[in-house]
């Protein structure tokens, strides 16, 4: 898709402003900080069944309902601070996509301790390299893959919710493990190029 600007872009970011920056900008670049990775899991857990342009709009809200995504400070939520960010609506507010997002911090935590950083547990699911797709069409994306199962099966395993294949899956796009621009998006060769 070819915006105003000229430039040849993936079709979903449909001539939102916000949308195109966030292609343009952060989807599909490796991420290996840990309050970064944290922030794409709890976005993409609250995006299931609704679109990526709400969270995104939602953005600056979620960063401040959930302390700049801080996994230790989220895991010390107690539930009088779950019901209070169930009235913010900076946010959306479903009690089970909360309520998880303390509980998953908890677990974050806990793979900190285990690997020395979430960084070191989430990119083994991808041999530490991203995967260079070669999409012509996005339709020929999928919408899970042998590798987000298997991260899925482990995060569940390890306590995590709103964690299934499809939500892991986005998350890879999002964090860079998987590189899900079409071949004639400027960002693709882009990406490749700063591996």
């Amino acid at each position: 898709m070819t915006e105003d600007d000229g430039i040849k872009r993936c079709e979903w970011p449909t001539g939102d402003p916000l949308m195109i920056e966030y292609h343009d900008i952060e989807w599909g670049v490796p991420v290996h900080d840990d309050r970064k990775i944290f922030e794409f899991m709890v976005l993409d857990a609250f995006q299931a069944g609704l679109s990526w342009q709400i969270i995104l709009k939602k953005r600056e809200g979620f960063r401040k309902a959930f302390a700049n995504f801080e996994p230790k400070k989220v895991a010390e939520f107690d539930e009088g601070r779950i019901e209070e960010l169930r009235e913010d609506a900076g946010i959306i507010r479903n009690r089970l996509k909360i309520a998880s997002t303390v509980g998953n911090a908890r677990s974050f935590l806990d793979i900190q301790e285990e690997y020395g950083s979430f960084d070191a547990y989430i990119w083994k699911f991808v041999g530490d390299s991203p995967i260079v797709n070669e999409w012509k069409r996005m339709s020929e994306i999928p919408a899970t893959s042998l590798e987000s199962d298997a991260m899925a099966k482990d995060l569940k395993k390890r306590g995590f919710k709103f964690a299934g294949s499809t939500i892991c899956y986005a998350f890879m796009q999002a964090a860079g493990m998987v590189n899900d621009h079409t071949v004639d998006c400027f960002r693709y060769r882009e990406i490749i190029d700063s591996y």
